[in-house]
């Protein structure tokens, strides 16, 4: 073969890879040093997940608030579907809200989207609501496929970067038995 064929068939190899890995790199934003790790641990694995601050600084504020509080511990996730699994309510039904022990309040934030965050991929993480847009509080989901009609509906705050394994093997009931922030 002339050296001319062999440039041509490694740049259609080079050229194929590219348009195969282009979208999956897309779909999720490059990581930033700066973002905390959060590990979902479960009696099915662990579960790592980058968490936004700079995109979505309120609703990583009030999910990082409610890790180090120990608030996920020993929940479940009570709702699995093919293209989502949620978790983080503590009554277990899909209805609850964190209600601060000291002044007895619901908590609830604003929705707050990025054109830059989108539901593009799976193990996309944003928070659950319900239809009010600013009613979200303590449950968060996980995408198992891009859910692009969710996109500026509801608030992306962070991405699965390992562990999507054990995302897919999640069952209504299992228990997120610790949540924590990695030190670095």
């Amino acid at each position: 073969m002339r050296k001319a064929q062999v440039f041509s068939m490694v740049l259609s190899v080079v050229a194929l890879s590219a348009s195969t890995v282009a979208p999956a790199m897309a779909a999720y934003k490059l990581r930033n040093a700066a973002d905390p790790i959060v590990d979902i641990v479960t009696p099915k694995g662990t579960i790592k997940m980058e968490i936004y601050k700079a995109e979505a600084p309120n609703t990583s504020a009030n999910f990082l608030d409610l890790v180090g509080k120990g608030f996920y511990n020993g929940l479940t996730f009570h709702r699995v579907e093919d293209w989502v699994v949620q978790g983080g309510d503590p009554t277990g039904t899909g209805t609850g809200d964190y209600i601060d022990p000291k002044t007895h309040e619901k908590r609830l934030i604003k929705l707050e989207v990025s054109p830059a965050l989108k539901h593009d991929s799976p193990g996309t993480v944003a928070m659950a609501r319900t239809p009010d847009p600013d009613s979200a509080s303590c449950q968060f989901y996980i995408t198992l496929k891009p859910a692009d009609f969710l996109d500026g509906k509801y608030a992306v705050f962070g991405h699965v970067i390992d562990g999507m394994d054990v995302v897919r093997k999640i069952a209504i009931g299992d228990k997120m038995n610790k949540i924590a922030v990695e030190h670095k």
